[in-house]
């Protein structure tokens, strides 16, 4: 792969030669403006693109419904009755847990709550909720309401801190801290957090470490099970390329399964799967993280992400995470002349360890969102913004490219340029 970096379109063609990705795994959007037949697409951070397969194979189980009606729970191709259990395995591997501590279910602010009601058990002096400043508005949303289901004051309970106070305030305030809940990677920043360090600091201080995982999994290597947090959720319509509000994952570590002290919201799939039909009216929760299973799964909700999972297993989280080092570092370079001479100023860590795919751009004098949609429409460049001023590039090493890069960078500049000539 060439390394000298010249800046030119025919380098970024170059690197895309010697450094393909598996682009031709997704459909990728067509451009809606620009010279160029195919967007870049820079957005894969709030949602990816379709993988080629997804349409066949749900089509497959919509099929399967259409031949078999009710039958289909026990003779589809791929049976409904355990149709979340194709999931599990491949799940575990992208986030570094066991199998029994892994399920696919519901969307994410859901599975938070649902493992809140186990995991947020304020007592005494130790009631405080520890999350970062530039936390998800819906995980802020979602502790708020749980601190208020309990009783307390949510503006007394929650406590908002810069990332890098979250260690030196467990040490100094732990005996009042009962859950520690923070984004593995941040949403508006890029950056990754130290999992496993935060987690020990967050275990030491004698408080419950949960993980928020929307931005982190499919993005960097993750090993939750060595790492020991307690609990974990994530979304798969980002990097999981699973489509508009697809279904969430959740993990729960296995020194928890079958605690039976444990408070947990049931339903019918909360009980073993051996002797769901019996149709007992008591529970019997198998010790897996099953057991926080509420309904049962939506079949054609589920195929996508079995389909995108098996891309993961395919090509491996090593490989993609050693490109996405690759081109994110590439787009950073690209960038730095621009930020250098413009009033923009990049947010994310410029160490790669501390990062996932996704840099994030201050803009000083605001008006994002009219950026974007001129990136859009007069360069065919996706990006993203966020309110008031952050624009976010997330060069996705599944399917982005060095050219998308390129694009993106050029367009940025001549947009800023004609903005503070």
């Amino acid at each position: 792969m060439t390394t000298t970096l010249d800046h030119t379109e025919a380098d970024a063609l170059r690197r895309d030669i010697a450094d393909p990705g598996h682009r031709g795994l997704f459909l990728i959007p067509p451009a809606d403006g620009g010279r160029y037949p195919d967007a870049a697409y820079l957005a894969g951070n709030s949602l990816g693109l379709q993988p080629a397969a997804t349409r066949t194979e749900l089509l497959e189980d919509l099929d399967d419904w259409a031949r078999r009606g009710v039958e289909g729970h026990l003779d589809a191709r791929r049976p409904w009755l355990p149709y979340h259990a194709l999931l599990t395995e491949s799940a575990a591997r992208l986030v570094g847990g066991l199998p029994r501590e892994t399920v696919v279910m519901n969307s994410l602010t859901v599975n938070l709550h649902l493992l809140l009601v186990s995991f947020y058990r304020p007592r005494g002096p130790r009631t405080r909720i520890v999350i970062e400043d530039s936390a998800f508005p819906s995980d802020s949303y979602a502790v708020r309401s749980q601190a208020r289901f309990h009783g307390l004051d949510p503006d007394a309970t929650v406590v908002r801190l810069d990332t890098g106070d979250v260690p030196g305030y467990l040490a100094d305030e732990g005996a009042t801290v009962a859950l520690v809940l923070l984004g593995g990677v941040n949403y508006l920043t890029g950056e990754l957090l130290d999992i496993p360090a935060i987690t020990a600091a967050g275990h030491a201080a004698g408080a419950v470490v949960g993980w928020d995982l929307a931005h982190a999994a499919g993005n960097v290597p993750l090993r939750l099970h060595e790492w020991g947090p307690d609990f974990a959720a994530w979304c798969s319509y980002k990097y999981l390329n699973s489509g508009p509000g697809a279904l969430s994952g959740a993990w729960v570590h296995e020194r928890h399964l079958g605690d039976r002290s444990l408070p947990r919201f049931e339903g019918w799939w909360s009980t073993e799967e051996a002797t769901r039909f019996e149709m007992a009216p008591v529970s019997r929760p198998p010790a897996t993280a099953e057991a926080w299973q509420v309904s049962n799964p939506p079949i054609f909700a589920m195929g996508p992400v079995r389909t995108s999972l098996r891309i993961f297993d395919e090509i491996g989280m090593a490989e993609l995470r050693a490109r996405s080092i690759r081109l994110t570092g590439y787009l950073e370079q690209l960038l730095d002349p621009v930020v250098a001479t413009r009033p923009l100023h990049v947010l994310t860590p410029r160490d790669p360890v501390r990062r996932g795919c996704q840099l994030s751009l201050r803009v000083e004098r605001g008006g994002t969102q009219e950026l974007t949609r001129r990136l859009r429409l007069e360069f065919g460049v996706v990006a993203d913004a966020r309110e008031p001023d952050v624009l976010r590039l997330a060069p996705v090493p599944l399917y982005s490219t060095y050219h998308d890069c390129w694009r993106a960078t050029d367009a940025l500049a001549r947009l800023i340029a004609e903005a503070c000539p």
